[in-house]
């Protein structure tokens, strides 16, 4: 790519509506925004004397280029900016974190034999749909309910043309369904069913429950006590779904509205939003949102009303929003063609609307704060902990730390783990396993020196590619180099590491991590000193989480290739099985037992295998069990 001229490129940027893309040095994505006019809003980045806030300072700085799309309207850029935003999660934009998709109920009433179904997506045709629900397991619990009361069918035969094509299902032996598939029931009876599902999902559930008491009285007087038993069991569950149905306020008019409110501390945000439907309170839900350090609320409201309204998939006729949005107007134009109905924003400042609102607000305010002392806790335990490590051996951090064990078995099967610590939590994705080369039979200070050596001049050796090609630093974790070093073991460890350190040129604070008589951590040898922690500090459980893992993938690698090692042993004594029959013998039996057991017409079906080869396997595990002398 030939080198960008921003003051060039500016001149260029079209007088239109559009979507820009911010791109840093290694072509990531800082930013997406929209514009009416590009060449205004693009430009005012690179405008000195504007008064910016920190965080949009620092993205300037590194923005090594731009590229914009143009669009027909503003109301296109704004769709097409969600999409970009929710496809390369910009590190500079204020983000929706969380990825949630609601339930809905969905009755077919299209079909002549209509259905009650789960959902998803809200299909413009031409279903009754209800909801969304903030539960699976509640929309569930209904379905369930609807089809033991009303007796609608659940299959996806196309009725009436497969009339009678199969038998009726257990849902009509179980007397839950009366059977339209058979012609049992007409449609306009049917119909009756269905009037009475939708009435119910309406939230008029009084007359059900009347009746449902009644009949469980008549069948109690009646001394039939397990059908009374029934009928008070669907009355609970039909008093337990009408009690999710909260009414707000029965005497407002039945709009469906989203009331939406935010809490926001340092750099964590907490959205929370009530979904009331028909003048119901159906449920709430909140949000995480990232990235709104030093923004205005106005400007992080505006972010989640367009990141999750462009991903739901039903738009409520009114919002009521505890801030103000930008550009409202475009918003609810946005919104009413999502919903095909006028959509109204509103930022009620009294009345009702307003207690709604900031009934939201205390509910956000409550997660937020729940959510920041389980972060406080983790934060403790983990980034904390990485820095009090730093702090007591007197290091500047100890952000990435790396920690390496050998496991063997008398010399056999020799290998290294390197296990990867990062913020204080194990970063899995940057373990290694090192099987080693050079060193014949048990000595793990040669096993740790080739594994560190290894380990490093593959890490110099991205670093050039890096230098020379002009490559992302992401080609590889080995150019990363640790912080901090750590060794399972005390002082001999530790000098291995620091000579294989000094004849590689490179400067890592290295420790090792000491254990007791009892095989448990106590504490770190450094510079030639053992340092103590107490037993109940964070740092010392980091310290022990550390050492356990290291350990623990030493161990499960040496285990792996034992395993392999023992399996391929054993098979290698047969005459005629080689390595793609032992493979395939492996693949089809997965354990030994499993092809000591098999008999020779088992074997023979295993790929590659013939009668010869398959006898030969059988002989070889019963060898020693001859066949008794009649052959039985």
């Amino acid at each position: 790519m030939k080198e960008f001229d921003i003051a060039e490129e500016l001149k260029k940027l079209p007088e239109q509506p559009g979507v820009y893309l911010m791109h840093g040095k290694s072509d990531e994505i800082l930013y997406v925004g929209k514009a009416i006019n590009l060449k205004h809003r693009v430009r005012q980045y690179f405008q000195s004397g504007r008064n910016r806030s920190p965080k949009i300072e620092k993205m300037i700085s590194l923005i090594h280029y731009f590229e914009y799309i143009v669009t027909d309207s503003e109301l296109e850029a704004l769709v097409l900016e969600n999409n970009l935003i929710k496809e390369y999660a910009p590190k500079y934009n204020t983000m929706l974190t969380d990825d949630k998709t609601y339930p809905f109920i969905k009755v077919t009433v299209e079909e002549p034999f209509p259905r009650v179904l789960l959902t998803r997506r809200m299909k413009r045709d031409k279903s009754k749909y209800f909801g969304p629900f903030t539960s699976a397991g509640a929309v569930r619990d209904t379905i369930d309910l609807i089809q033991k009361l009303y007796h609608i069918r659940f299959c996806n035969r196309n009725l009436p043309k497969e009339t009678g094509a199969e038998r009726p299902c257990l849902y009509y032996q179980m007397k839950q369904c009366p059977a339209p598939c058979q012609g049992y029931i007409t449609e306009e009876e049917y119909r009756t069913h269905v009037d009475e599902v939708l009435d119910f999902l309406n939230g008029n559930t009084k007359h059900v429950m009347t009746e449902l008491k009644e009949k469980m009285q008549n069948a109690a007087a009646e001394f039939e006590f397990e059908k009374a038993a029934e009928y008070r069991d669907l009355l609970e569950s039909v008093q337990h779904i009408a009690g999710r149905q909260r009414i707000t306020n029965p005497n407002s008019q039945a709009f469906d509205r989203d009331v939406v409110a935010m809490a926001v501390q340092d750099k964590e945000a907490v959205v929370a939003i009530f979904f009331i439907r028909d003048g119901k309170l159906l449920g709430r839900e909140h949000f995480h949102m990232a990235g709104v350090e030093e923004s205005q609320p106005k400007e992080s409201m505006t972010a989640f009303v367009k990141q999750y309204y462009a991903g739901t998939p039903y738009v409520p006729r009114e919002l009521l929003l505890e801030t103000d949005v930008d550009e409202k107007e475009l918003l609810e134009q946005w919104l009413s063609q999502k919903r095909s109905q006028r959509v109204h924003i509103l930022t009620p400042q009294k009345g009702e609307k307003h207690k709604l609102v900031e009934l939201a607000k205390e509910n956000a305010t409550m997660v937020l704060n729940q959510d920041l002392e389980k972060i406080k806790r983790e934060n403790a335990r983990t980034v904390g902990a990485a820095q009090e490590i730093a702090d007591l051996i007197g290091i500047e951090k100890a952000e990435r730390i790396e920690a390496f064990d050998i496991s063997n078995i008398s010399g056999v099967n020799t290998v290294a783990s390197m296990v990867v610590f990062e913020q204080g939590k194990a970063k899995r994705s940057d373990y290694r396993k090192f099987r080693l080369r050079t060193v014949n039979g048990q000595d793990d200070y040669k096993s740790m020196e080739e594994t560190l050596t290894r380990r490093f001049l593959h890490g110099q050796k991205e670093r050039r590619q890096i230098e020379e090609e002009g490559l992302a630093e992401e080609l590889g974790s080995f150019n990363r180099f640790p912080d901090l070093i750590m060794m399972d073991g005390g002082k001999g460890q530790v000098n291995v590491a620091l000579r294989v350190l000094e004849a590689l040129q490179l400067d890592i604070p290295v420790c090792g991590m000491v254990k007791d008589d009892n095989h448990r951590t106590r504490g770190l040898y450094y510079q030639n000193q053992e340092i103590m922690f107490p037993k109940q500090n964070e740092a010392f459980d980091l310290i022990t989480r550390i050492q356990d893992e290291a350990h623990r993938f030493a161990i499960e690698y040496h285990k792996l290739l034992r395993s392999k090692s023992q399996v391929r042993s054993v098979l290698d004594g047969i005459s005629g099985i080689g390595p793609t029959r032992r493979k395939a013998l492996l693949q089809y039996f997965q354990t030994i037992d499993a092809i000591r057991q098999a008999p020779v017409e088992t074997l023979r079906q295993v790929p590659g295998m013939n009668t010869q080869a398959a006898q030969a396997v059988y002989e070889f595990f019963h060898r020693d069990h001859p066949a008794d002398s009649d052959g039985k």
